[in-house]
């Protein structure tokens, strides 16, 4: 899928003279898709494997209170900082994008999706540990 850019040049009294160019930097958008595929596909993998742990925690039979909250709660963290880690680097692909093909649409795309993966790891790093202080507590 090639787009083109058609400049058309008129003088005065004389015919149209008809340019097509290619965009500047084609390869870029062709790695940037792949990366973004690349991307998603990472992040489906890795929130299957985080999920795993769970399944294989409740298999055991034997439920601690303290023991499960402790690992819902790191599993919990995980999966946020890894889902925050996936946006952010959706959003470093974007601003490479936005700078490769000089479009500042992207650029501000890529920034606000790196803020955000940026805010969702801050959050799990913060948020999570005082949920689970909270959890122990009430128990």
């Amino acid at each position: 899928m090639e787009t083109k850019n058609t400049v058309t040049i008129e003088t005065a009294g004389v015919s149209a003279v008809t340019e097509t160019t290619k965009p500047k930097n084609a390869k870029l958008t062709k790695r940037t898709r792949f990366a973004k595929k690349l991307l998603l596909a990472a992040m489906i993998c890795s929130t299957y494997t985080t999920a795993f742990p769970t399944h294989a925690f409740a298999a055991t039979g034997v439920v601690d209170t303290g023991t499960f909250i402790t690992t819902a709660c790191t599993v919990l963290k995980s999966v946020i900082c890894l889902i925050g880690g996936g946006v952010g680097l959706w959003g470093v692909v974007n601003l490479l994008e936005g700078y490769g093909n000089d479009n500042p649409g992207a650029k501000s795309q890529g920034m606000k999706q790196l803020m955000a993966g940026l805010g969702l790891i801050l959050l799990a790093i913060v948020l999570v540990p005082v949920l689970q202080n909270m959890m122990t507590g009430a128990v």
